[in-house]
């Protein structure tokens, strides 16, 4: 057993990642539109040529982590603890939290909506708008917060980290999913640290992008509710406040603000969802969730696969995908750091099925009332949507409930943790990986935090154009960050068959059946 060494850090990460950012805001504020024409082209070339290959790998990386979890090794213990540290409650809340953000709002409300109006490639042989539409819809949206989404976000990735870090003595960095094929060679080459800045890039700009849009989208929902003038100014202020309530939350470390913000969201979270399956159209819902997983589990090849419509798949099915696979390293850097203690079959089970399954029914909540109204009164909910984009969808719907007066604040109040929780996160990740340690300084974990919104104000003054902008960048990033994710492939039942090999399991297995003969 080794244990592992804490140096100093490696400044030509943080150097390398504030330069590109740094750079970036510059040329954003000189010429907003010469940058946005820029990443439009190369995020077109980005999703062509690589859309294809995003959606092998997400499906490859799901059929792998479950396989491993089913096989003997899923019962290795991850790090050098028999039991968990965090307890499950906390731990899963904190999983959920983090990976779900406040797409679990926002988008659950809105992508249904959007693929029963228009139906989506893989079923464009029924008549939209139509209830026969209603399932399909639904798991179209299963795809992409589901099963695949999850798996790349915390199964493969996250055992070679552990694997690295605790049995190897490796530090706990983006360079560690490597570990496996070039052993320590990394650990203070040039390369190590360019794999870790274009990992730290990839997730700032993911993480960038959804505060920014919270800011906007919370603007646009005063407005709507409360008659708030919707200008920049108010967004930025908005903003002010979502930074301050995340940078305090990460101060304060792992063991306070985070939790305390995990079991909130999920308490929430519940609650909202009991009391919309009791106000709302509760039949409905059932009845169309059990449809929307049949569907979805018999299509999932051909949904996950399917290349008839490039244009319509840049846009959702592979804009996804690079946003979560540019998340995908320091995401399974955090859930790494939560997660000593559980076995490879816990953390699988957890990550790549019990989490997509509550996120599937979430979804069929939100999303199935507004598709009930819109069957029921059409345009209630497809009007809005034209009008004024994602955020109307979510409003329409509980403006339909009763009750939505104290929904409506309470979903916003939701939203707006659930994406503090990810800012919090992923500004702790980021620290560990430019200081070099497992518990950064609180000063270091409250730089990234509040430069993570600096940008996002930067880019929110900047105009529609700059969020724009950013939410295609964040698909450029994905690129090199996906070929460092499709090693975990072959890395990723590397580091459990070692693990397992290494812990003495695979001897016990084999004395067990020998006496079993």
């Amino acid at each position: 057993m080794y244990t592992t060494k804490q140096p100093g850090a490696d400044k030509f990460v943080s150097a390398l990642t504030i330069g590109f950012l740094s750079l970036f805001l510059i040329a954003a504020i000189a010429d907003l539109s010469w940058v946005s024409s820029t990443i439009q082209t190369l995020f077109s070339q980005a999703t062509t040529a690589f859309g294809s290959f995003w959606q092998w790998f997400m499906l490859l990386n799901f059929i792998l982590a479950v396989v491993l979890a089913l096989l003997p090794m899923g019962r290795v213990k991850l790090g050098n603890l028999q039991k968990p540290e965090i307890g499950q409650f906390r731990w899963t809340a904190m999983i959920m939290c983090t990976l779900l953000a406040g797409g679990g709002v926002f988008w659950s409300a809105a992508e249904p909506i959007y693929h029963f109006v228009t139906t989506p490639p893989a079923f464009d042989d029924i008549q939209a708008g139509q209830t026969e539409a209603v399932a399909p819809a639904l798991s179209q949206s299963f795809l992409h917060w589901g099963f695949l989404a999850w798996a790349v976000l915390g199964t493969l990735a996250t055992i070679v980290l552990m694997y690295a870090h605790h049995q190897k003595g490796v530090k706990l960095r983006p360079r560690a999913l490597l570990y496996p094929l070039l052993g320590d060679r990394l650990e203070n080459h040039w390369v190590g640290s360019v794999i870790d800045a274009c990992s730290i890039i990839a997730v700032a700009a993911g993480t960038i992008g959804p505060i920014g849009f919270l800011a906007s989208q919370l603007g646009y929902s005063l407005h709507v509710v409360a008659g708030f003038d919707n200008s920049v100014l108010t967004q930025v202020g908005l903003l002010a406040v979502v930074v301050t309530i995340y940078s305090l939350s990460a101060a304060t470390g792992m063991d306070k603000g985070l939790q305390w913000l995990s079991r909130f969201n999920v308490i929430v979270a519940v609650f909202l969802l009991i009391i919309m399956l009791v106000v709302g159209p509760t039949g409905f819902i059932v009845e169309q969730f059990a449809q929307a997983m049949s569907v979805y589990i018999q299509h999932l090849p051909e949904m996950s696969l399917t290349q008839s419509s490039p244009d319509w798949n840049a846009w959702w099915t592979w804009f996804f995908w690079g946003w979560f696979i540019g998340f995908a390293p320091m995401m399974a850097i955090f859930i790494a750091r939560i997660s000593v203690g559980r076995s490879i079959r816990e953390l699988v089970m957890t990550v790549a099925i019990g989490a997509p399954l509550v996120t599937h029914f979430w979804f069929s909540v939100l999303g199935g009332s507004g598709i009930y109204f819109e069957l029921t009164q059409p345009g209630t909910i497809s009007g809005p949507l034209s009008d004024g984009g994602l955020p109307a969808v979510l409003l329409a719907t509980l403006a339909q409930l009763p009750f939505s007066e104290w929904l409506i604040p309470a979903f916003l109040v939701l939203t707006t943790t659930f994406v503090v929780t990810t800012g919090d996160s992923m500004a702790y990740a980021i620290a560990m990986v430019t200081s070099g340690k497992n518990e950064p300084a609180a000063s270091h974990r409250l730089f990234w935090a509040i430069a993570m919104g600096c940008v996002a104000a930067v880019l929110l003054m900047a105009g529609d154009g700059g969020l724009n902008a950013l939410q295609s960048f964040i698909v450029i990033t994905a690129v090199p960050v996906s070929f460092l994710m499709l090693l975990t492939l072959l890395t990723g039942p590397q580091a459990a068959m070692r693990l397992y090999r290494d812990k003495g399991l695979a001897g016990n297995a084999d004395a067990q059946t020998s006496v079993a003969q």
